[in-house]
């Protein structure tokens, strides 16, 4: 897909962050530049982040002021991602997913703080929303982020009452689409936490396309007709005519089951449903008849003692043959960059690491930090495009970047290094040992060949200034 040009590296933060409205100008210039100041440094706490005792006072003199908000800052990141977009993509993913965010240490913020974990933890259910192409799943940027506040929820509340209660989880897939175009380009993108006949709703009505995996136990037709028994999704989607074979990578999982990763052989069906207003309301919505599509990706043969993988995806995509599956699997399968983002957050940025006695200074740097951690996602979506091996690597990433990294791998300073070659270069700074049986670099060794560079930037610049007689 083709995109905007994408800014000059070192005039990032600017592109981002140049039309914030936070009350006063100077603020919106001190919010480009501090990010860029943490998109070099974005490992550690703050005072890792900003070396300048200067620095970090202005960073706290920022955050404290009354119209720096989370929402304030988000608000410009929606519009630079959407802005992004070429307007001749014909298919742009939104992929929806949470995380927690733990502040259990900070025991200043206890009190202004949800319930994370199993209840013991204090933090916030951070809702992202990440806009990026259909083929090479490049990063355009968060259209959204809702810090959440889980709420304290009486044992005994009805049904009626929970319906009611506005701070629900489930509304925050809802919340998460905010501002997004009601165009048919976009896909929503969303895991089983969204699987609700509310939302399904929502999305079935909002100009835009979805993708959902099935969780909840519901009774559907086959086909669009309302035709023949109203059974069980589950069952139904075992009548639906088998379209192909595949092979899928399944990732590992540390859960009770501690599945390990590996491949598996999937048959995929596919085809039309109907689905019914349920008999029980648990959220608000009209209550319309949906006809829509589903995808299942099933193993029939997993190996001995692994849990077979099985996928049910809802979907209003028009779905016939077997590429027509794929493709909305692929949407499916995106998902794990999201999941990248969610760890580049927390251990690339430390995201978690921050002290702040205030959740409304708190707050805005979660934003701040959320859009550094995207930047380094593109680095790797680049390295994985056609022209990776032919593009320059000054087309993504400025000129001092490559000069540093290719005169510490090539021992002579180089301008022309490729996406590929700049992209292997810095996983190896990072531990890689770019051997043929190695996989691809993980977003943790992006991560430390990422902060190392900037170090080495920061020193070649500081040698600059001595030669110079600056001080």
């Amino acid at each position: 897909m083709k995109t905007k040009q994408e800014p000059e590296l070192l005039n990032l933060g600017e592109a981002m962050f140049a039309d914030a409205i936070l009350g006063d100008r100077r603020r919106s210039n001190r919010l480009a530049i501090l990010f860029e100041q943490l998109r070099k440094h974005p490992g550690g706490t703050l005072p890792h982040k900003l070396k300048s005792p200067a620095d970090l006072k202005a960073l706290y003199r920022f955050c404290a002021s009354k119209g720096v908000t989370h929402d304030a800052i988000i608000e410009p990141l929606r519009r630079y991602a959407l802005g992004r977009v070429n307007p001749e993509a014909d298919t742009v993913l939104i992929l929806h997913d949470a995380t927690e965010l733990d502040y259990t240490s900070m025991r200043s913020l206890a009190d202004q703080l949800g319930q994370i974990g199993t209840g013991g933890g204090r933090g916030y259910i951070c809702h992202n929303s990440l806009a990026v192409a259909e083929d090479e799943g490049e990063v355009f940027g968060l259209t959204n982020q809702i810090l959440h506040q889980r709420a304290d929820v009486p044992e005994n509340e009805t049904l009626p009452e929970s319906r009611e209660r506005e701070s629900r989880e489930s509304l925050l897939w809802l919340h998460g689409t905010k501002g997004l175009p009601a165009e048919w380009r976009f896909v929503d993108v969303c895991d089983q936490g969204a699987d609700t006949f509310e939302f399904l709703e929502h999305e079935f009505r909002s100009g835009r396309r979805f993708v959902i995996r099935s969780k909840r136990v519901r009774c559907v037709y086959l086909g669009h007709e309302g035709c023949g028994p109203r059974r069980r999704l589950s069952l139904q989607v075992e009548q639906l005519p088998e379209l192909g074979h595949r092979t899928v990578k399944v990732q590992a999982q540390k859960d009770g089951r501690r599945r390990k990763a590996r491949e598996a052989k999937v048959a995929v069906q596919a085809g039309p449903i109907l689905v019914p207003r349920p008999h029980a309301r648990h959220g608000k919505y009209q209550g319309m008849t949906m006809p829509i599509w589903t995808v299942r990706v099933f193993e029939p043969n997993p190996p001995r003692g692994e849990e077979p993988l099985e996928w049910v995806l809802l979907t209003n995509q028009p779905v016939a043959t077997f590429a027509e599956a794929l493709r909305v699997v692929g949407w499916y399968e995106s998902r794990w960059i999201i999941e990248e983002l969610h760890k580049a957050m927390k251990t690339g940025c430390g995201i978690e690491n921050m002290q702040f006695t205030a959740t409304s200074r708190l707050e805005p740097m979660i934003a701040v930090l959320s859009a550094v951690a995207t930047t380094l996602l593109n680095l790797r979506a680049a390295s994985r495009r056609e022209d990776a091996t032919t593009r320059p690597a000054t087309d993504v990433i400025s000129v001092e970047y490559v000069q540093i990294l290719s005169g510490w791998r090539y021992h002579r300073v180089r301008s022309d290094l490729t996406i590929h070659e700049f992209f292997y270069a810095l996983a190896r700074l990072g531990g890689h040992q770019n051997r043929r049986s190695d996989k691809r670099p993980g977003w943790l060794v992006l991560w430390r060949g990422w902060m190392t560079l900037h170090a080495m930037l920061d020193g070649a610049e500081a040698i600059g200034r001595k030669k110079c007689g600056q001080t």
